[in-house]
């Protein structure tokens, strides 16, 4: 994925939450329009911000733990993205999620509708979650990016955050780490409620895979930014955005407190 994510820079990317989209069980017809309207919105304000970029991720409530996607689901996920590409700079990366392991799905938006990277759930391992054991297949997932060619979409996973866990145990935050990037992750998110833990987190990835980039998964608020970006290389940030918590659009000038408190990060 080029330099992006890139090694001791301050990536910010906001979070974009959608509404359940046509496809998924709690869609509601006839709100397709207003959810596209709205990711718009949160991008234009991200951007306006002075944030790096945006994660679309699917809130759908319910997911099959396979790399499976309903039709529409795609298609309505392709045009939201499209939609927000269109509506933002050159320089603003838009991501794509299709919860909760949907990965073929997401480059194939990401492709077709000009996302620049991907978020993974889950590349490595085996993690529990709500719906079921999540058991990804990296080979598969390596074989579709080099069948679209998308070579140039980066591939950031999860190794230890509210979305991935090694399940079973046995297995350290940094080995997960190395057997990401050897699975073909560009570069690794992880966090923990405790600051200190994420830190510690970060540092124990650095030593066993200095070159490879590592975001904040979560967890992280205009009183944090400055401390927890100073050892990351970004950060995936939703709620201290969101003008009425999570899962409502995105507030331009909260943007703008983030990044002050970013800047102030040392490096």
């Amino acid at each position: 994925m080029a330099d992006f994510p890139h090694r001791g820079g301050s990536t910010v990317l906001g979070m974009i939450h959608l509404r359940p989209l046509p496809g998924t069980p709690f869609h509601q017809d006839g709100t397709f329009d207003e959810t596209l309207a709205s990711a718009v919105r949160s991008a234009v304000a991200l951007e306006r911000g002075g944030a790096d970029g945006a994660l679309v991720q699917t809130v759908d409530r319910v997911y099959s733990v396979a790399d499976e996607s309903d039709p529409a689901r795609t298609a309505a996920m392709g045009l939201i993205v499209d939609a927000v590409n269109r509506a933002t700079g050159d320089g603003f990366h838009v991501g794509v999620q299709m919860m909760r392991q949907a990965v073929s799905a997401s480059l194939a938006v990401a492709k077709v509708a000009g996302g620049s990277f991907v978020r993974v759930g889950a590349l490595v391992g085996q993690t529990l979650s709500a719906h079921g054991m999540v058991t990804p297949d990296p080979l598969r997932i390596m074989e579709y990016r080099r069948k679209i060619a998308g070579e140039g979409i980066g591939l950031i996973a999860d190794i230890d955050s509210m979305h991935f866990s090694w399940f079973g145990g046995g297995k350290s935050t940094a080995e997960v780490a190395r057997a990401a990037r050897g699975a073909g992750a560009d570069a690794v998110a992880l966090c923990h409620r405790d600051d200190d833990t994420t830190l510690r987190m970060i540092d124990a990835v650095r030593a066993a895979a200095p070159d490879l980039p590592v975001i904040l998964a979560g967890h992280t608020h205009h009183g944090n930014a400055a401390r927890l970006l100073a050892a990351a290389d970004g950060a995936f940030v939703g709620s201290c955005l969101e003008r009425e918590g999570w899962g409502s659009e995105i507030d331009a000038a909260r943007v703008e407190q983030y990044m002050d408190a970013v800047r102030r990060a040392p490096r």
